[in-house]
């Protein structure tokens, strides 16, 4: 070949390489410098921003940068919305691989059309494929009408892929922009929804409100974190800013497996189990004083490290994650310095969506129990407690994993049974000597069982407290629930956190075999 043919095509592909380079470049910037910068006015990062924050550093791998919508309505013919307004592919996180889909809301305001939920839905996919998490930033002003119901058609194909990878591989759901209309069920359908406080996310807003119903709100009581935390459930952890909001998503993780073929990563641990005195004072005597269940969980865990999930939520259970001598652990606990710890309609819900996520990425359950029953009320019962709580003993009882239960204080009627009882399945069942499993209180176990007794009486207020005093004396204890096998050990609190892991060390190769069946029928 002649040298001045070859150095023509040289110069050529030198050409083509720097056309692709400045391609890069112009994908780069999304909707140009301008519109970044006033994504960073308005305290949040661009799409590519978070991707760098997330990921290990040069581990992105990013996949169909160049991909093209194909609408030609409404000007939208040969419009030039780079990557199509989300940026996917995958990447490592603390070396564990994962794929990820960035809503950039600087192209088209992140608006979702055909191409760019394909590019979601493929990741998706991949992640399906692989045995890896999928992480799905949100920052998006929702469908792309110009592009009609193909649009819809996108993120119903999204959707589809979140019920596909539900229970298989856990999904992760950051809410860094608005998130609304139709693009909320995704979040919706995930694991876990991490809300940023500039962010909002609800179905309709306040305009359509206000014409429908003529009620005005504000997007912030409609679609802020604290609204939708607070009032819905549907948020589980609230950061800050973008920054946070990673964090919180690289923290999760940490405690997750890959997929629900695998156990949870477990972090190296050379610490002692020593015994902790302090631990007896944590919870008073008094079954009527109130306490923070969460001072018990930090003592228990490793290193005081418990990421609690929707904390504004139900607050009158508390769930989340902690480590014992490195293991992943799933704790559920009764919080009885918020409505005495009774379970109500949405701490049935919470903890029951909890358990069944724990119980289908092997995750093994921790339940610590004083509870004085569930929530009395006219309003309970037309809100239907009955089927909620039965979503909590349905959840439990269908759990394989590890499950052990330490019976601090109450334990009352049907409630002590929800909360991970010996008939639920629970493999370990603790008690500290202040524990009381008994149908119900004293005070009202005394009124129907001793009726008689007391109107017969002359001193019927001294009677009264003879007969509550002779049935706090006899149900006011393990013992008499150990001695039925109902309870295996009756722990000294100061050696609850050696308790409890010796526990799960015997149990980690625990396995159960179930009918099989297409699925269980839980009272949704």
């Amino acid at each position: 070949m002649p040298k001045q043919e070859e150095n023509a095509k040289k110069r050529s592909m030198d050409d083509k390489v720097k056309d692709l380079e400045a391609k890069r470049v112009r994908l780069h910037l999304g909707g140009g410098k301008e519109r970044i910068e006033r994504q960073h006015a308005s305290g949040k990062l661009a799409a590519r921003e978070r991707i760098e924050k997330l990921a290990d550093k040069g581990s992105f791998e990013e996949i169909g940068a160049f991909c093209l919508h194909r609408a030609t309505y409404f000007g939208m013919a040969g419009k030039d919305l780079p990557a199509d307004g989300v940026v996917t592919g995958c990447a490592t996180i603390d070396g564990r691989p994962v794929h990820l889909a960035s809503q950039d809301f600087t192209v088209a305001g992140g608006a979702a059309g055909e191409t760019h939920s394909k590019k979601v839905a493929d990741m998706m996919a991949m992640s399906l494929k692989t045995g890896t998490p999928f992480v799905f930033i949100n920052d998006s002003g929702g469908a792309r009408v110009q592009e009609g119901i193909d649009s819809l058609a996108g993120y119903a194909t999204v959707f589809y892929h979140n019920v596909m990878l539900s229970g298989t591989v856990p999904q992760v759901s950051l809410i860094c922009g608005p998130c609304a209309g139709g693009a909320a069920y995704s979040p919706a359908l995930t694991d876990f929804i991490i809300q940023t406080e500039q962010a909002r996310m609800f179905i309709t807003g306040p305009q359509v409100i206000k014409q429908v119903t003529g009620e005005e709100v504000s997007a912030e009581e409609l679609g802020g974190p604290q609204s939708q935390m607070r009032y819905s459930g549907v948020v589980h952890l609230i950061a800050r800013d973008d920054a946070e909001a990673i964090d919180l998503c690289k923290r999760l993780l940490s405690f997750l497996p890959s997929n629900n073929l695998e156990d949870p990563p477990r972090l190296p641990f050379n610490g002692k189990l020593k015994a902790d005195a302090e631990m007896r004072s944590v919870v008073p005597v008094d079954p009527k004083v109130a306490y923070d269940v969460r001072d018990v969980i930090l003592r228990v865990v490793d290193h005081a490290d418990f990421l609690e999930i929707q904390p504004g939520f139900a607050a009158n259970i508390v769930i989340g994650f902690g480590r014992l001598q490195g293991r992943s652990v799933g704790i559920v606990a009764n919080q009885p310095c918020v409505m005495a710890g009774a379970l109500d309609i949405d701490a049935s819900d919470k903890s029951a969506q909890f358990v069944r996520f724990c119980n289908a990425f092997n995750i093994p359950l921790v339940t610590f129990v004083d509870v004085p029953g569930f929530l009395p009320g006219v309003e309970q019962e037309r809100g239907g407690i009955i089927r909620h709580g039965a979503k909590l003993l349905f959840a439990y009882s269908a759990a394989t994993v590890p499950k052990i239960t330490v019976v601090l204080r109450k334990a009352y009627g049907g409630a002590y049974i929800a909360m991970c009882s010996r008939g639920l399945g629970a493999d370990r069942v603790l008690a500290w000597p202040t524990a009381e499993i008994a149908v119900m209180g004293a005070e009202g176990a005394a009124e129907i069982v001793f009726r008689k007794e007391i109107d017969a009486a002359e001193d019927k207020a001294a009677r009264r407290q003879e007969l509550v005093d002779a049935y706090r004396e006899t149900f006011s204890n393990p013992f008499v629930a150990a001695g039925r096998r109902l309870v295996d050990d009756i722990v000294d609190p100061a050696e609850t956190r050696r308790a409890v892991a010796r526990a799960l060390e015997s149990l980690h190769s625990k396995r159960e075999l179930r009918p099989q069946k297409k699925h269980g029928l839980i009272p949704l």
